[in-house]
């Protein structure tokens, strides 16, 4: 179509499946898993300088991963919209493309 646009529909679909995925990385592998006791680090203060920037770390994860998954839900809603519409207009060109005496005489 001249001066349209084209989506491709398993890329979509494939940049939210690389977002869940990764998401369901993220989950596995927890900021606050790292072990940050004195015993771990050697020292009291950097166990606390740790502790504490792994607290804010994590907090920014989640905030990453809420709008991650807000990307993937968009992502996949796009793909079912874009479906929706091409059934929608493929049902409206079936009728134009039928004739009252028969089946579209171009598809033979």
């Amino acid at each position: 179509m001249a001066g349209g646009f084209a989506v491709d529909l398993g890329a979509l679909e494939k940049a939210a499946e690389g977002v869940n995925n990764t998401l369901d990385e993220l989950a596995a592998k927890k900021v606050k898993d790292i072990n940050t006791n004195e015993g771990a680090l050697g020292h009291n203060d950097l166990a606390g300088t740790v502790a504490d920037f792994c607290d804010r770390w994590e907090i920014g994860v989640e905030h990453l991963a809420k709008d991650g998954q807000e990307v993937a839900a968009r992502l996949t809603q796009s793909v079912a919209e874009y479906v929706k519409m091409d059934k929608s207009l493929k049902g409206h060109l079936d009728g134009v493309l039928r004739r009252s005496s028969g089946d579209d005489p171009g598809a033979h």
